[in-house]
């Protein structure tokens, strides 16, 4: 088995309101207990936006620090899962029910080396 990050990329900005977000975070909860029970999942979480982030920035001997994403854009990694599966078509398929679910593009990416 390989290990597979789902990125979810999702816009810079407020998030929907509840009407829309509420059957979005349940077909989302769905998507999750179906990979837990298929023995998939490994780890998940949503982030806190990116303008929340923290950046630290080698600089010489120094290492800078800086509030806000690395770069702008107009979206951001808004929360991941890592999945266990046996190849990439079989994590495509996973990314695919998470995109239907959630409404957002996935970005699937292999785990270099697998999870230390």
């Amino acid at each position: 088995m390989a290990q597979y990050l789902l990125n979810l990329i999702q816009p810079d900005g407020d998030a929907p309101p509840p009407e829309v977000l509420e059957p979005i975070m349940r077909d989302l909860a769905a998507v999750n207990e179906e990979m837990r029970s298929a023995g998939v999942w490994v780890f998940g979480a949503g982030l806190h936006p990116a303008s929340s982030a923290t950046v630290l920035t080698p600089s010489g001997t120094d290492v800078l620090v800086t509030d806000g994403p690395f770069a702008e854009a107009k979206e951001h990694i808004g929360g991941f899962t890592l999945i266990d599966a046996p190849d990439l078509d079989a994590a495509l398929e996973w990314g695919r029910k998470v995109a239907r679910a959630s409404t957002l593009p996935i970005e699937v990416r292999p785990v270099a080396g697998g999870a230390v």
